[in-house]
């Protein structure tokens, strides 16, 4: 049985990745912060298809809670075929203002908790793998176009992502010959709650939907264990291809 934890997983692009694991018949624990929006979900997972789905409620910043996260999927299903790092926050702002207090943030749940995630699961991905050779075992991140080409007002958000599209690289250069292999998906604003911010400027038609992510996930988890992948950026259509 193919099994995934996916973080995020109560809105927005985790909870579509969720859904498309769930009727492709994944095991599935499932984390963000809201509890009762989790229960929602896990209720859809398996009425989807899902072999099972279990919510943990943790928020990404407290390592306990990463760390409650993990024991629940170990104990419930030893291993793990992928591992979807997608909560994440962030805040605009210039580097002149940018409040250390928001940075330290950004930081814990950008970066801290995915090297978190990804060490207490490498255990179970590496078992993953050697139950499944020929497919081996994923890690995918949800990083940002802000983390590839920098932009004016994304200092700290673009600084936390570039970290992890550096981290899954070593992951792959470390991992891969494990049979265990990572991307970062890097896309500019995709049309969800956390870019409506920026909606008096880019309005939702002209972002990218979630459903052109959650496609990209699936194909990389189709890939064979001989494919790495280390980033995709995914730009939107009618800019340069080098902003948000």
């Amino acid at each position: 049985m193919k099994s995934a934890l996916v973080s995020g997983a109560s809105r927005g692009i985790g909870r579509g990745i969720a859904q498309r694991l769930a009727r492709q018949g994944y095991a599935l624990t499932i984390t963000a912060r809201d509890a009762d929006q989790l229960e929602i979900a896990a209720a859809e997972l398996r009425a989807a298809g899902a072999a099972d789905a279990v919510p943990v409620a943790a928020d990404m910043s407290d390592p306990e809670g990463v760390e409650r996260v993990l024991a629940t999927h170990t104990e419930r299903f030893v291993t793990m075929s992928a591992l979807v790092l997608n909560a994440g926050v962030g805040t605009a702002g210039t580097l002149a203002d940018s409040s250390m207090r928001r940075f330290d943030k950004t930081l814990a749940v950008n970066v801290r908790a995915p090297v978190q995630l990804i060490q207490g699961a490498l255990p179970m991905l590496r078992a993953g793998a050697a139950a499944e050779p020929a497919c081996g075992a994923k890690v995918i991140a949800l990083s940002s176009i802000s983390g590839v080409y920098a932009e004016a007002g994304l200092a700290v958000y673009g600084a936390a992502k570039a970290a992890l599209i550096s981290l899954i690289a070593t992951l792959n250069a470390e991992e891969s010959g494990n049979g265990v292999t990572g991307t970062t998906i890097a896309p500019g604003y995709v049309d969800t709650e956390m870019s409506a911010w920026i909606h008096d400027r880019i309005p939702p038609e002209r972002m990218l939907t979630v459903n052109d992510v959650v496609e990209m996930v699936d194909s990389l988890l189709r890939l064979s264990s001989r494919a790495v992948v280390p980033n995709i950026v995914i730009s939107r259509a009618g800019t340069d291809g080098y902003r948000a």
